[in-house]
């Protein structure tokens, strides 16, 4: 009996947290995985997989990306799209350059991604591609709107083209990880805010909080296992959440509770 070829996955933002944990956790079960980062060369090439260049916002280094993985095997049966970076504020003072740089990396980010890869699935007849978005994606939460507008925009974004893809067999859905023990809160930009300003000191407890809550997250393979799982199914889910059971169950909450009453929970809980 003819053993089936090892599946071809690449995974955007692999040089740390979830995305490396993920990368690890699949060529450890035996995948061909490309990891992307923006410079491979201060990381140095993992045990597991392989680090290819590739920049979310530049085009051109996605194009050479995929032509390199196609080019040796052929096909891409598998995209993950974990790229993301982190932003946090008050949304009266965030520059708008700040604001494109987020939607343009978090939401153009993936798509860009896709446009290259769909054909490539198209062609083949089958692929999957998993969006990693965000717990944060299903709420606004105060002075991290902007996140997660961004998460919410590639939620809904996902949930369009799983209907456009199903005519050619690829499938999509979004993993949507709460908080979790990576570097993620070193590379976000934080708006700064003026000590005599209108939203001190209530952004530096919400952001304090934050933090801590990065900090005494769970462990990123978490969200491989549950990766690993999906690739495993045959018709996955829309959404998938992961994360501790207090992040998970915020989000039917939201949905039970009268807005009013979720908003103020909310403002308890980043008090």
């Amino acid at each position: 009996m003819m053993a089936h070829p090892p599946l071809v996955v690449l995974v955007t933002g692999a040089s740390s947290g979830i995305g490396q944990s993920i990368a690890n956790y699949l060529g450890q079960k035996g995948c061909l995985v490309y990891g992307t980062a923006r410079n491979p060369e201060s990381y140095g090439q993992p045990e597991w997989y392989t680090l290819l260049a590739l920049d979310v916002q530049q085009s051109s280094t996605i194009e050479s990306a995929v032509h390199h993985i196609v080019a040796l095997h052929g096909r891409i049966d598998v995209l993950i799209n974990n790229a993301g970076v982190g932003i946090t504020g008050p949304v009266e003072h965030t520059p708008l350059v700040e604001i494109d740089k987020v939607f343009d990396v978090n939401l153009k980010g993936p798509i860009r991604m896709l446009q290259a890869v769909l054909p490539h699935m198209r062609n083949q007849g089958k692929g999957l591609v998993i969006n990693i978005t965000s717990i944060a994606g299903s709420m606004g939460l105060p002075f991290r709107g902007l996140y997660s507008a961004t998460k919410s925009s590639l939620s809904l974004v996902t949930e369009s083209l799983r209907m456009e893809c199903a005519p050619f067999g690829v499938k999509l859905c979004t993993v949507a990880p709460g908080d979790y023990a990576t570097n993620i809160a070193s590379g976000r930009y934080h708006c700064p805010v003026d000590s005599s300003g209108p939203y001190h000191p209530q952004y530096d407890k919400t952001l304090e909080g934050m933090n801590a809550h990065v900090h005494q997250g769970s462990n990123p393979e978490e969200v491989a296992h549950l990766v690993w799982k999906i690739m495993q199914t045959k018709q996955p889910k829309v959404h998938y959440r992961v994360g501790k059971p207090l992040q998970k169950a915020a989000v039917w909450i939201k949905f039970i509770l009268p807005d009013t009453l979720f908003e103020r929970l909310l403002l308890k809980f980043y008090a």
